[in-house]
């Protein structure tokens, strides 16, 4: 596990107008290219919370430049964006977005518009949401996303940047409804583009579990439970680690080696598996309160250029860790 924290900067909105002051950073994602109001390289976060600080009430997204002493720029603002707690972004800058108490997925183009309001009956307190660019009999490219309340992982498939369809391709989960602040769930989406597996945070069983072939995986292939997986995917599904160190996790990125880390709101601490579930390190990243870590994402191309970036709730900044 890298070592060195460095602060970033504040990922409060500055503004204008409604808004402005929300605090409370859930989501987070890297820019792949520069478009509209972002940057390649740039953290583009959205907050959780308003500027009084209430649960779930945020509804903006801001970018910061990777570099420490950075300052946030506003993005968009929009309802939709309520209680806004994942985001992830395809190669065009393509703005996707998980919204607990709007119960809602819309998307957003790099300028800050909102391209589509993205509504479906699958979602259900999304909760998480990753981009994955495979191709697969159901579209070019695809965003998992996953719901707390009902406790489910679906698939939107897209083809020339377009929605083209939805799929519930697991549910089981132990779902959470919980008031905003308080929720667990399946969350912390990631995706290894080299092996198309993807890996689902279990918050309310504590554990890190993950689909193989998930393009691949139909609707309703998978039905998860407290012991194992049925379906007519189930092969594709396995428990790559319960390890009693996992404590209420929410996030989780996947690093340079394949490992993935996995951002406890317990204890603050971030967990590194390898793919087979081994822990093989543990770092604690803010000695305040419990729910520090929101949103985690890496960089790098080889070990001694790694970085882990995550959201810090305690302190409404990014933080950056490297060697």
């Amino acid at each position: 596990m890298l070592h060195t924290q460095t602060t970033i900067g504040s990922t409060v909105d500055p503004g204008p107008g409604t808004g402005a002051g929300d605090q409370n950073p859930y989501g987070l994602a890297i820019a792949p290219v520069t478009a509209g109001k972002i940057s390649a390289g740039d953290l583009v976060v959205c907050n959780f919370n308003d500027a009084a600080n209430v649960q779930g009430n945020g509804t903006t997204i801001v970018v910061l430049h990777p570099t420490p002493g950075a300052t946030p720029a506003h993005v968009a603002q929009s309802a939709s964006l309520k209680g806004c707690d994942a985001l992830t972004m395809d190669g065009n800058d393509a703005i996707y977005t998980a919204d607990f108490v709007a119960n809602d997925a819309p998307i957003f183009a790099p300028t800050g518009t909102l391209a589509s309001a993205n509504a479906n009956a699958a979602w259900s307190g999304p909760f998480g949401a990753i981009f994955s660019p495979t191709a697969d009999p159901f579209g070019s490219a695809s965003i998992f996303e996953s719901n707390a309340t009902s406790g489910t992982v679906s698939r939107m498939d897209l083809r020339s940047g377009a929605v083209v369809g939805v799929e519930t391709i697991a549910t089981g989960f132990k779902p959470n409804t919980g008031v905003p602040g308080s929720i667990l769930g399946p969350s912390g989406l990631t995706y290894d583009a080299n092996s198309d597996q993807l890996y689902v945070v279990d918050g309310g069983m504590n554990r890190l579990v993950a689909f193989t072939q998930a393009s691949m995986i139909p609707a309703n292939g998978i039905v998860v439970s407290a012991n194992g997986f049925s379906g007519p995917s189930a092969a594709n599904a396995r428990i790559v680690s319960a390890n009693p160190a996992i404590n209420a996790p929410i996030s989780a990125a996947l690093l340079v080696n394949g490992d993935v880390v996995v951002g406890n709101t317990g204890d603050n601490n971030l967990l590194e598996f390898t793919p087979s579930g081994t822990l093989v390190a543990t770092k604690n990243v803010d000695s305040g309160n419990p729910g520090a870590i929101f949103g985690i994402v890496a960089t790098g191309t080889s070990a001694p250029d790694q970085k882990i970036y995550f959201n810090d709730d305690n302190t409404n900044t990014v933080v950056l860790i490297s060697q």
